[in-house]
């Protein structure tokens, strides 16, 4: 197995503020991040690349004890579940799932299946519940229409999230998914800043799955667009990108949504513009508060943070630069991948970055 490196481990810092220990989305308290990978050769040149990416906000009963959370859309041309439910109650109460297109119906079955199994009034005195997935299209890689993704692997990955250090690149939803031009995949980094006597967290988590070539906006000290090579021998889709971003800032569900909102200035930073058939959507949550499914008050006191204009402005950069960096991170531990019907994706080369890097 190829040794990957994240950008910081080229000598390549993104912004101003400090990273949590992991520099992933996990250095959030209480996030757990795991994945199941699906990588493996069918007959008559069919591959299979693809797989499920689970994040549980905390690692209880999420159902029982929802976060606050918000969901933008950079451009719609996705298929995510659970995003309109989340905009108007502005609640999370079921890991958010990461697949492929055509996987988000197994996906969402097995998520389901778990909240029940967790939760034995769900459908009986309490209605229904929402589940959130989010897709990219691995098709040129994976053989996607073989819809190999099926409910348990969505459940897998579920039990398999921890609190450490996430496996980047190659892995999960990430396993199949190209990014301007490179193999891409999934990716995390954080930040952290202090507000008066705390100290919060950002994280961010993106599969990468958008762009061409010529789209790449290096970083470094002098900021380069890539000129494209020879185009692949087939007409490739535009991509998207599902970005996640957590905080335990005590920050409600409308600023959540301006976070959210601001995750657009780290993917533009990387060289994309939302292309017409891009997927571009972004979940916000915070970890600062759980509300209750079954309420004991009618009324609960929530603390947020006040918007005096740069508390939530820092709040509003340490977003940009963790999804910018999550990004990078994403093409960076990317392996060169053969795929499907023998098509290539290959590593990005790390002198683009340090020649980038050595400019005055």
């Amino acid at each position: 197995m190829e040794n990957r490196l994240r950008l910081r481990e080229l000598g390549m810092k993104i912004g101003r503020f400090d990273t949590g220990e992991l520099n992933s989305l996990t250095d959030v308290p209480g996030v757990k991040v795991g994945h199941h990978t699906l990588s493996y050769d069918l007959e008559a040149g069919k591959a299979v690349r693809t797989g499920v990416t689970a994040i549980l906000p905390h690692g209880g009963n999420l159902f029982q004890k929802k976060v606050l959370g918000s969901v933008h859309v950079i451009n719609g041309f996705g298929k995510t579940v659970g995003s309109i439910q989340l905009q108007e109650l502005g609640t999370i109460e079921s890991p958010i799932m990461l697949t492929n297109t055509l996987s988000v119906p197994a996906v969402a079955e097995g998520t389901l299946r778990y909240l029940l199994d967790q939760n034995s009034d769900i459908g009986e005195s309490t209605g229904t519940v929402n589940v959130l997935v989010g897709e990219c299209n691995d098709g040129y890689l994976n053989d996607i229409r073989g819809l190999h993704v099926r409910p348990e692997h969505a459940y897998q990955a579920i039990q398999s999230a921890t609190a450490g250090a996430v496996a980047e690149g190659c892995v999960g939803a990430g396993t199949g998914m190209s990014c301007m031009g490179y193999k891409g995949g999934i990716g995390t980094s954080s930040r952290v800043a202090p507000f008066a006597e705390h100290i919060y967290t950002v994280g961010a988590l993106v599969v990468s799955n958008f762009g061409e070539e010529r789209d790449l906006l290096l970083p470094g000290s002098g900021r380069t667009a890539m000129a494209s090579h020879t185009p692949p021998p087939i007409q490739t889709p535009d991509g998207s990108i599902m970005i996640v971003v957590a905080t335990d800032a005590p920050v409600n569900e409308r600023q959540l949504h301006r976070m959210a909102k601001r995750a657009t200035f780290g993917l533009a930073r990387t060289g994309s513009f939302a292309a017409h058939g891009s997927g571009d959507i972004v979940i916000a949550f915070s970890t600062a508060h759980r509300i209750p499914h079954y309420p004991d008050r009618l009324t609960q006191p929530c603390a947020y943070l006040v918007e005096d204009g740069e508390a939530i402005s820092r709040l509003f950069e340490m977003t940009v630069e963790a999804v910018e960096e999550a990004i990078w991170n994403s093409l960076c531990k990317a392996t060169t991948t053969i795929g499907n019907q023998g098509r290539i994706k290959r590593a990005i080369e790390y002198d683009l970055f340090l020649s980038n890097l050595a400019q005055p």
